[in-house]
């Protein structure tokens, strides 16, 4: 599946939904970091299991907590030193010209993430992207994170558009199940630390391989 063959048979969008992790920032060394203080603080010496914490990003840290049977207690080390760590978070190549061609173009922008409203909104600022976005929602702004539909739900009512007005780029199954069962276009990233062949089997309705693979899906805006 190539990005541009994927939507021959859709009108283009007028906005872009954004999961944040993995997508817009390379933000896995800082979790790794943040993670293995926390488990150390919490739960004791011992190697943290980030590996199966990485295998569900895209949820919401304290429901990632309850899968993997881990103290709830663990959310407040984690987020203080993924604040205190936050400025050692890279965006990835390419995101920032690419938010900005969209922007000429016309579409409307937001994030949806697994993290606090809060904490994403400060990582945003902190890394330059926060002005680029009109709407940043996190899973603590929802009753039910991803992969429930409401969070891509409340970002296309902010934008006042309907689910075949926009699409969803994530880099977790959860990201994709979120867009799907919101009835809106799937759209799996595939630059991070993604496993591709569980984002590809979760069937996104298109694939990029780089950020200005998106471009292609999105040509200038021409209101309907």
């Amino acid at each position: 599946m190539d990005a541009v063959a994927a939507v021959t048979d859709r009108l283009p969008p007028l906005g872009v939904i954004f999961d944040l992790d993995g997508v817009l920032v390379n933000s896995f060394d800082v979790m790794r970091q943040a993670f293995s203080t926390a488990y150390r603080e919490v739960v004791g010496p011992g190697e943290a299991p980030f590996a199966e914490y990485n295998r569900h990003l895209g949820r919401y840290f304290p429901d990632i907590m309850r899968i993997m049977g881990l103290p709830l207690e663990m959310e407040e080390p984690f987020v203080r030193e993924s604040y205190r760590l936050a400025d050692q978070v890279p965006v990835f190549d390419g995101v920032p010209g690419l938010l900005r061609t969209l922007r000429e173009r016309g579409l409307r922008l937001a994030v949806a993430t697994g993290k606090s409203g809060p904490r994403a909104r400060s990582l945003l600022d902190v890394v330059g992207l926060l002005p680029e976005f009109e709407y940043v929602i996190g899973s603590d702004e929802v009753a039910n994170p991803k992969p429930a539909p409401d969070i891509v739900r409340h970002a296309l009512d902010r934008l006042d558009l309907g689910p075949e007005d926009a699409m969803m780029v994530g880099d977790a199954v959860t990201d994709l199940a979120s867009a799907k069962a919101a009835e809106t276009f799937a759209v799996a990233a595939l630059w991070g630390e993604t496993d591709e062949a569980e984002l590809l089997q979760a069937g996104p309705d298109a694939v990029l391989r780089e950020p200005a693979d998106l471009l292609a899906l999105c040509p200038e805006v021409v209101r309907r």
